[in-house]
């Protein structure tokens, strides 16, 4: 959206004689926005939505189960970023492979978010769930300048209160962005004769400690055994293979899909 001041250059330079050809090409603003702003010079109004944490009494989200979801996919696969004409943009990125999950993370993003709309992005093997707010940070305070391992992500007590109260969302949008459910195979002798046998088992990977710690004290929570795996040069492993737990993780977290 182009500010009042913006407006009021291209509508001078038009009343000097300038086609809109002309001013369209300087100031790289559209024909059709000229040719509206001559009949309507200032915005038309939009019915702003109260930010939850900076109102008078902060208060939480007001669907704390979603919001915990998308607190899961975005310290997994999001980022917020400044808008260039100001504010920001939440972007979730969902592989292709998972419509289930683009779904679910627009649905996250509507019920946990500031009400704005919700568009998707395509890209190379991907959707980007986007949307603009200016509050962003304010819902999502880890954010900073910088990638999510190079900085501490820790949470805020509000925060820290939701994941307590639904700690399987959170594990779920976890999981669904950094983690996967696999089935592994093994072989064993049984009476001299070598047989396969497979099992599930869930993996999280994630190059922050802090977001690995988030993931394992909230397994902790809700009885899930777990344990560090093979680490790679850039990331942390978490591996959930007991038959218990991985069933407790069926019922509330699943694959994604």
């Amino acid at each position: 959206m182009y500010d009042l001041p913006t407006r009021k250059h291209a509508l001078a330079l038009l009343t000097q004689g300038r086609s809109l050809n002309s001013v369209s090409r300087e100031t790289g603003i559209s024909r059709s926005a000229l040719r509206e702003w001559r009949v309507r010079l200032e915005p038309l109004g939009r019915p702003r939505t109260e930010c939850v944490r900076c109102a008078s009494a902060p208060r939480p989200p007001a669907d704390a189960a979603a919001y915990a979801y998308l607190l899961g996919l975005y310290l997994g696969d999001g980022c917020i970023s400044p808008h260039p004409r100001g504010g920001f943009v939440m972007r979730i990125a969902c592989a292709d492979a998972w419509p289930g999950l683009i779904d679910a993370c627009r649905t996250a993003v509507l019920r946990a978010g500031t009400g704005n709309s919700v568009c998707l992005v395509r890209k190379q093997g991907c959707v980007m769930v986007s949307c603009y707010s200016a509050h962003w940070p304010c819902l999502f305070p880890q954010h900073g300048p910088g990638k999510k391992h190079d900085r501490p992500i820790v949470l805020e007590p509000w925060q820290q209160h939701i994941v307590d109260a639904h700690p399987w969302d959170f594990l779920r949008g976890l999981f669904h962005s950094d983690g996967c459910r696999i089935t592994n195979w093994a072989t064993r002798l049984v009476g001299g004769v070598r047989k396969r046998y497979e099992y599930p088992r869930y993996f999280f990977t994630n190059a922050s400690a802090d977001i690995v710690r988030l993931c394992t004290d909230t397994l902790d929570a809700v009885g899930v055994e777990w344990r560090q795996a093979r680490h790679s040069r850039r990331a942390q492993n978490v591996s959930v293979a007991r038959r218990a737990s991985v069933a407790l993780m069926d019922v509330h977290v699943g694959p994604k899909y």
